[in-house]
């Protein structure tokens, strides 16, 4: 159901992201910090949803289709919006790269495994990575807003980096996963058995007799 908790926090994602988007062509260190808080807010909810619709037995088709789409959208659009204010830069980019690039594959992995009747689980890896990842690009987002004491920048590219090299990790796990499915042969179908006084092989339809 839609209306029901878990999927208006996934959807809450997916409506905080203009504001954030916003925010970041606001040159003020109040607008930086208050776009971290909405972000921080929403990667929150990525855990929260998944665990009271468990909880309260509401997992849903619609919370299942949402919920990835709702994450990849929120970190694709702070990740541009990153390298738009140039926020990120240089060779810092990569990894940014190496993330979106993972998430279409993973995408399209698990479309086609859906279409087998496959499911592909998220790893405890991939959830390590996850976690990295959102709170390198709250870090990031404040970027030089944060205490000029603290290397904001610096502790934010790092955390980036080290999520990169676990995406890259994860999204091999995945597409090995995903190719055995892929390379799997079908057993072929048994053939019907022949009704007795039924000569073998002539089964189905008749002969011609030429």
């Amino acid at each position: 159901m839609l209306t029901s908790l878990p999927n208006l926090l996934t959807l809450s994602r997916i409506v905080v992201i203009p504001i954030i988007i916003g925010l970041f062509f606001v040159r003020e260190h109040w607008a930086a910090w208050a776009a971290c808080v909405l972000f921080g807010a929403a990667a929150i909810t990525d855990y929260v949803d998944g665990y009271l619709a468990r909880s309260w037995s509401q997992v849903s088709i619609v919370g299942k289709f949402l919920d990835p789409i709702a994450d990849k959208l929120l970190v694709a659009a702070v990740l541009f919006m990153l390298v738009a204010v140039d926020k990120l830069n240089g060779i810092s980019v990569l990894p940014a790269v190496v993330i979106l690039l993972r998430e279409v594959l993973v995408s399209g992995l698990r479309e086609f495994l859906a279409g087998i009747r496959v499911g592909m689980p998220v790893s405890k890896l991939a959830k390590w990575k996850t976690a990295i990842q959102m709170v390198a690009l709250g870090i990031l987002i404040v970027g030089n807003d944060g205490p000029p004491w603290l290397p904001v920048e610096l502790i934010g590219e790092i955390g980036l980096w080290a999520a990169g090299l676990l995406t890259l990790i994860t999204g091999w796990d995945y597409m090995q996963a995903g190719w055995k499915h892929m390379n799997e042969e079908r057993e072929p179908e048994p053939e019907p058995t022949p009704r007795p006084g039924q000569p073998h092989g002539t089964t189905g339809a008749a002969r011609s007799v030429g």
